[in-house]
């Protein structure tokens, strides 16, 4: 039976309906709030948050910002770095990735060590203080390889700082030596390993994985390897890959995981959230219809903003990748509660392998402009954020870019 509604039934669902959003905004006030006092947002909270509608967001931006401004004032920090990705050769057949290639396929390779320790001089001559090295699990290279990478750079360049290889590469390189994780990291550290990209994490969901990377490497496995590195005082980066056949609800498990990890080994030096890249990416070419194009920019801002908020006390730097999002949008996320630019980087092979068009280097001169345009204090730091200069007055040398670029300049955006 239809009952005609009146206009008093209006006004009493409507009142209803205010009171309703009255306490969602108490309730969402009240997570910011707690964050803003030193509380934890849970796991529960953290769905929440990515959830809100777009006339409530602004609150989660501003506490962000509020929170960056606590631990790291105004200044935000990048490193002289260089990328050396030492082989493209992987038989993994991880489903997001774009840079893996077969052995007799056109394009891979394989560097020798010799030219490892040639790019890392030319590094060096050029201000870098480190070196990032990651590659694919090569099917021929020898478990000795990561080892002896090492052993190599620091002969000619004793001061370098080594940042290398993934969990998926201990994991390979381990098995390869027949050695447990202690075991070879241990070795590598002895060797002159001074830290550890904490990639391969994608998103710390067994169900997630499976579909990602076939499970090859497992949660349990990243984290018992990112644990034992740490216990050997290996510090690592923490990174969440998102945007691609996962959901709000994967996103704030992975960051209460992180930061359960923090809690028991303090060893993670920053958080990089990496935007999947889909546009030569196998899961999105092969499954069109069920994989996203990557995160939408609302969700990028989402996600900084919210990694500040759950991980604050715990994991304090939070760190932008421009080669996945470009220095414009990087630069937004420096008031979201962004402290980090990241590397100069020099080379970039994974990133662009999946379509990324962002190009491979911002020189240090380059971040000072980008940081000063956001009204920052630039400084250049460590590997480990220890500060080695404060270009607040002053200039980095200004070296040309290390791969010509044709004309196109990172800094167009910057009137």
């Amino acid at each position: 039976m239809f009952i005609k509604k009146s206009k008093e039934f209006d006004s009493l669902v409507l009142r209803d309906h205010n009171k309703q959003d009255k306490s969602f905004d108490d309730e969402v006030d009240s997570i910011l709030e707690k964050s803003l006092k030193g509380g934890e947002v849970t796991e529960k909270e953290g769905v929440v948050l990515f959830n809100l509608d777009n006339n409530l967001i602004h609150k989660v931006f501003n506490a962000a910002d509020k929170l960056r401004a606590r631990s790291n004032g105004d200044r935000v920090t990048f490193v002289v770095n260089r990328n050396i990705n030492f082989t493209n050769v992987c038989y993994m057949g991880c489903k997001f990735c774009g840079f893996a290639k077969k052995m007799d396929q056109k394009g891979s390779e394989l560097l020798s060590i010799d030219e490892v320790v040639l790019r890392a001089q030319e590094a060096w001559d050029r201000g870098a203080t480190e070196v990032c090295i990651q590659g694919g699990l090569h099917p021929k290279i020898s478990g000795d390889i990561y080892r002896d990478i090492i052993l190599a750079i620091k002969k000619i360049l004793p001061d370098m700082h080594i940042h290398a290889f993934s969990p998926f590469e201990i994991w390979f390189g381990s098995s390869k030596k027949k050695m447990t994780y202690v075991e070879f990291l241990r070795d590598l550290k002895e060797c002159g390993l001074g830290s550890m990209p904490g990639t391969a994490a994608e998103i710390l969901d067994i169900n997630i994985r499976k579909r990602l990377t076939k499970d090859k490497l497992s949660t349990e496995q990243w984290i018992e390897i990112i644990k034992t590195a740490h216990q050997l005082k290996i510090p690592t980066s923490a990174t969440i890959m998102y945007g691609h056949i996962d959901t709000p609800a994967h996103w704030s498990m992975h960051l209460v995981k992180l930061r359960e990890i923090q809690k028991e080994t303090g060893g993670f030096t920053e958080l990089v959230p990496l935007s999947f890249v889909y546009k030569d990416s196998p899961l999105y070419i092969e499954n069109r219809s069920r994989v996203r194009r990557g995160p939408t920019l609302d969700e990028v801002k989402r996600m900084h903003a919210i990694a500040r908020i759950m991980l604050n006390g715990w994991i304090n730097n939070i760190q932008v990748s421009w080669t996945k999002l470009g220095p414009q949008v990087a630069q937004e996320m420096l008031n979201l509660g962004v402290n980090d630019l990241g590397g100069t980087l020099m080379n970039e092979s994974i990133s662009r392998s999946a379509g990324s068009e962002f190009g491979q280097e911002i020189t240090a001169s380059e971040m000072v402009k980008i940081i000063r345009h956001a009204g920052k204090i630039p400084m250049q730091r460590n590997t480990v954020y220890g500060v080695k200069k404060n270009f607040e007055n002053c200039e980095p040398k200004d070296v040309p870019p290390l791969v010509p670029r044709n004309g196109k300049s990172p800094l167009e955006f910057i009137s």
